[in-house]
């Protein structure tokens, strides 16, 4: 396994644990209230894509890439628009895991500029992935859809973005991913 993969398989497994919702949170005693993990929303981001490019079988598995026409983005501390021209870099592995690989500009309302990079995994039974492969609108809570997105930018504004960690659970549309990212506290 390359190192890049087991990277990415890491920050997987983080954002599971961050964002599971499933298992019961007890009061933190205040022995680990400094290593109890803890999240808040960051921002809702929505991308439009172009046609897909199809780029076939390879030797790490099946890769598609999706071209970023646009998308908003909106929480508490910043929004605005994602400008085109980002992709969405995909491969499906042999056991039918989907690695993402998301590489986008922001632009904030204000004009500030911020690189994004996201990196994930989606998963699910088959007919449910049949069904996202179709187009079809489905129930985000019957596939496995988590990325781990980073931030970067010079904006003075924006600068906590530099020295945060997030997680993100998604929901595939037709039009475009919408991500539910939350920052890491």
């Amino acid at each position: 396994m390359d190192a890049r993969r087991r990277d990415v398989l890491k920050l997987a497994a983080l954002a599971t644990l961050a964002g599971c919702k499933s298992v019961p949170v007890a009061t933190p005693s205040p022995a680990n209230t400094k290593t109890d993990m803890r999240t808040r929303p960051l921002i809702t981001l929505r991308l439009n894509t172009a046609p897909k490019q199809d780029i076939g079988a390879a030797p790490h598995g099946t890769r598609v890439t999706f071209p970023i026409s646009g998308g908003s983005f909106e929480g508490e501390r910043l929004r605005g628009k994602v400008l085109p021209g980002g992709d969405d870099w995909t491969v499906k592995r042999s056991d039918g895991v989907l690695e993402l690989d998301l590489r986008i500009t922001l632009e904030t309302d204000d004009g500030a500029l911020i690189h994004m990079t996201s990196f994930g995994l989606r998963h699910g039974p088959p007919e449910v992935m049949a069904a996202l492969a179709r187009g079809a609108t489905v129930d985000p809570s019957t596939y496995y859809f988590r990325t781990t997105p980073r931030f970067e930018t010079g904006h003075p504004k924006y600068a906590f973005l530099n020295r945060l960690l997030a997680v993100s659970s998604g929901d595939r549309r037709a039009e475009g991913p919408i991500y539910t990212i939350h920052e890491i506290l």
